[in-house]
């Protein structure tokens, strides 16, 4: 017998070889550890004119808002169920007394009033004469030692002793405070910086400048932070000297407070919050997601590592909670539960009064259909993941309401796009496109359109291959034939009750070809009517899908449509019809939703691997020139062809950036000053860099994620996040991208 002698070399290295060639190939999975998920408590101001001056947080949590009215305390606030700003009455003895300041001193609240420095820590003995009848500021020194100032004059005292008397060199004292390490009081101007030693009591002017409003020494102390009207100015404390130019490219260059908040420096401005975060840019809290109001006054550390946030219109509390994607999935689930799910429907909360999710209702949509299908793949997603029969209940009644949107209309095949009671028409939206259903006591919606068509069918065909349930999977398949023979019966269009095609509802070659070949409807409506076309013949073998499918791509040219790559789509020529000329004055975003959930169809259930190789170039191309937007869902949705490069990273910090808070809150992004505005382009583009999800006003995966700002209705609805967060990341977990939670 012949014995090969192989080195132990070559052994260890086939086994390196193997074990390469096995993490190469297979796709990125993002390990689920908690991050770091912000949220806002806020508490408004009783009196809408009440003047708030300053914030203070003690070392028992205790949080005290100082007004023009006296104290204040901050009452039944929770997330998304605000509080209130109510006179503090805890100490009776206060109540009658004249604050004109509040702050820390070794963790205590300690006052200012017309007379003394006063605390009722301590067992209340402290009590230091000033001796300023007009006081405004202070801070407090070693050994209970207080510099207090009205602005101009400057009094040092220690207990019942006047230890300095002096005055501010020609300027007017806006900020103090108290560097211990080197015994050192740092003076704030309108146009000066100032040092006062805690030793000799030596007044000096360190730096001088213009528009000063606040300033903050960093937790080293070795820089302080300068707010200005224009910028902020790094300052070295211990060479005395101002670091580098003023920086400008901010979100808000009026700077109204500066805090150092573990290590984190944030900045209050005229127009929100933000915060320096270690790559250099920021994070910015603008709008009712976050602040009572834009006007910061005050920003401190608050209780368990918050961000306490005083605005002219009450008090924020930033916190921030280590959760997995999991768990934020599970918050996720309660929300659409508990306040979005209409008729089995997943629906839009609306008409709210600013925020109060207690005063809204749940509201008809065009789009019921398509939310809903986009919310129950996310389930079924789910339920093929964890077997969950909380998933699996979801499933059944969302399929509910799909299949009774094709047996409320008397058009067999045709669904409707919503239905509701009868009696409400006049209240409901578009109110001449509801129809009385033969069903009594009834109404439904008619126009359905091909997005709604195209979404039946990614959710019905998901729910047939991957829900082990044989009902429903039988009823999945039922829905997706009777509706496809419907089109195909209709000669390619979808017959509303009148007899005619919908508007939208147009898949025929007279049609579809009519269009120019960069107009992108051409492309998209072939690419979707062979994804549906696919997933017929897929679950019910019935050879007309199939050899209609071939039809239109060998004799009618959709397979050379939607192959045609996304950088040939643009405007229609000037010689073109006046309908593809609208059709094409700029990117639909709601054109890319109908592509992307048509692929799962185009690309799982593909006729040949020759097709698919073709059908997973065209989705690769079109998620190419969707890079930018860095938008979860189409990045999840391109994974599913097995790529190694679907920007991972990027949906992950979609998911991850995504606010807790889905009200509809008015917010304003594009006065920033740290953002690079880009010229008027046909992807609609309006920025070099896409904001984060928490920054800009909360949409759907066709609105345009480049939209910076929304300046209507303030609170007066809630997104779902059915369909918005919760499919891609259950579509994620399905396709092994990402993993289940990790121990914490």
């Amino acid at each position: 017998m012949l014995r090969l002698r192989i080195p132990i070399f070559f052994i260890f290295f086939a086994l390196f070889c193997v074990c390469t060639t096995v993490s190469t190939l297979a796709q990125a999975v993002y390990q689920d550890k908690p991050y770091a998920q912000d949220y806002s408590i806020k508490y408004y101001v009783a009196k809408s004119n009440a003047a708030l001056i300053g914030l203070a947080c003690d070392r028992n949590g205790v949080i005290q808002v100082l007004s023009a009215d006296g104290l204040l305390r901050p009452a039944n606030g929770y997330f998304l169920s605000p509080g209130t700003l109510l006179p503090d009455q805890t100490y009776r003895p206060m109540q009658t007394m004249n604050v004109t300041a509040l702050d820390l001193y070794k963790d205590q609240l300690v006052y200012l009033d017309k007379r003394a420095v006063v605390s009722n820590a301590w067992a209340g003995k402290l009590f230091t004469e000033h001796q300023l009848p007009q006081p405004k500021l202070f801070a407090g020194g070693t050994d209970f030692t207080f510099l207090v100032s009205d602005g101009k004059a400057l009094h040092v005292v220690k207990e019942a002793k006047m230890a300095w008397k002096g005055a501010m060199p020609n300027d007017e004292l806006i900020s103090v405070q108290f560097q211990p390490e080197a015994n050192l009081f740092w003076l704030l101007g309108k146009k000066s910086l100032s040092t006062l030693s805690g030793k000799d009591y030596k007044l000096t002017t360190v730096f001088n400048g213009a528009g000063f409003t606040s300033f903050a020494l960093t937790a080293k102390s070795q820089k302080i932070i300068i707010g200005t009207d224009n910028g902020y100015i790094e300052f070295d404390a211990a060479g005395k000297k101002q670091i580098g130019a003023i920086h400008q490219k901010i979100p808000c260059p009026e700077i109204t407070a500066v805090a150092d908040i573990n290590g984190k420096l944030w900045f209050g401005s005229t127009n929100g919050a933000f915060a320096l975060r270690s790559d250099g840019q920021f994070d910015y809290y603008n709008g009712e997601r976050w602040l009572p109001g834009n006007q910061v006054v005050q920003i401190i550390s608050g209780p368990d590592n918050s961000a306490l946030i005083l605005t002219t219109a009450g008090l924020a509390r930033i916190e921030t909670r280590l959760m997995t994607l999991h768990e934020k999935a599970q918050f996720y689930d309660n929300q659409v539960r508990t306040r979005h799910i209409r008729n089995g429907f997943n629906a839009t909360l609306a008409h709210m009064e600013k925020g109060n999710l207690a005063t809204g209702y749940m509201e008809d949509s065009d789009n019921d259909g398509l939310w809903t299908s986009m919310y129950l793949a996310g389930e079924i997603f789910r339920y093929a993941v964890t077997k969950d029969k909380q998933a699996l209940q979801n499933c059944r009644e969302s399929l509910d309401a799909m299949e009774r949107l094709y047996t409320i209309t008397p058009v067999h095949g045709f669904p409707a796009r919503s239905f509701e009671r009868a009696g409400l028409t006049a209240k409901l939206h578009d109110s001449e496109r509801w129809q009385p259903s033969p069903q009594a006591g009834w109404d439904w919606k008619s126009t359905t359109s091909s997005d709604e068509v195209i979404g039946h069918i990614f959710a019905f065909g998901a729910m047939a291959e991957l829900v082990d349930d044989k009902p429903l999977q039988r009823r999945a398949i039922t829905l997706i034939d009777t509706l496809m023979s419907h089109i195909i019966s209709h000669d390619l269009y979808l017959i509303d009750f009148d007899g005619k095609p919908t508007m939208w509802g147009k898949w025929n070659p007279k049609y579809v070809n009519a269009f120019p070949i960069n107009v992108g409807d051409r492309k998209l409506n072939s690419s979707n009517i062979v994804a549906m076309l696919q997933t017929a013949y897929h679950f019910t073998k019935k050879e007309k899908y199939k050899t209609k499918a071939f039809e239109l791509m060998q004799k009618h040219g959709y397979l050379e449509n939607l192959m045609r790559p996304m950088s040939v789509i643009g405007k229609a020529p000037d010689d073109a019809d006046e309908h593809s000329k609208h059709m094409s004055d700029g990117w639909n975003h709601s054109d890319d939703e109908m592509y992307f959930v048509g692929y799962w169809g185009l690309y799982r259930y593909a006729f040949n691997d020759t097709l698919k190789a073709k059908f997973k170039q065209a989705i690769l191309d079109h998620w190419e020139v969707e890079r930018p937007e860095k938008e979860g869902a189409w990045n999840i949705f391109t994974a599913l062809t097995g790529t190694k490069t679907f920007d991972l990273n990027e949906a992950i910090w979609y998911l991850q950036e995504f606010p807790l808070d889905l009200i509809d809150w008015e917010i304003a992004n594009s006065q920033r000053k740290d953002i690079e505005l880009i010229p008027e382009n046909f992807r609609r583009q309006t920025t070099k860099n896409v904001l984060p999800p928490d920054e800009r006003p909360i949409q759907r995966h066709n609105g345009n994620m480049f939209t910076m700002d929304r300046k209507q209705g303030n609170g007066t609805s809630e997104h779902s996040a059915g369909d918005i967060w919760l499919l891609p990341y259950w579509m994620g977990r399905y396709l092994g991208v990402i993993s289940p939670p990790v121990a914490k």
